[in-house]
């Protein structure tokens, strides 16, 4: 079990505001913010941190939606932060029947995904 998670960006003040409104959908808050690092998580309990420096690789991180409309949701609040498409919301059958997912690229390029598992929920 994964406790959190922590990715490097570039610009920390622009990415604070892109995961701010990029993860609302999903239950998401900015919970403890210092000077280099930011954390966000659902509750009050920080697991994705965001910290300010140079990106070595670019990562793919997937936060799990409680039902299709909120795949949906984060998309379309991702990009309207500035995100860039990469996959729109939809059956990922691929990797499962019920998989339905959606990515966008950050402003650094990393790959975020809001998945949902389940047999149609929206």
């Amino acid at each position: 079990m994964i406790d959190h998670i922590g990715i490097q960006v570039t610009d920390l003040d622009a990415s604070v505001a892109f995961y701010t409104r990029a993860l609302a959908p999903l239950g998401y808050a900015l919970v403890m913010r210092w000077e280099q690092y930011a954390g966000f998580g659902v509750a009050g309990k920080p697991d994705f941190w965001i910290g300010a420096g140079r990106p070595a690789d670019k990562i793919h991180v997937a936060f799990r939606a409680r039902g299709r409309g909120e795949v949906r949701a984060f998309h379309d609040a991702a990009i309207a932060a500035g995100g860039t498409d990469n996959g729109p919301p939809g059956i990922r059958a691929v990797y499962h029947p019920d998989y339905y997912g959606a990515f966008v690229l950050d402003p650094d390029g990393h790959n975020v995904e809001a998945v949902c598992h389940d047999a149609y929920l929206d």
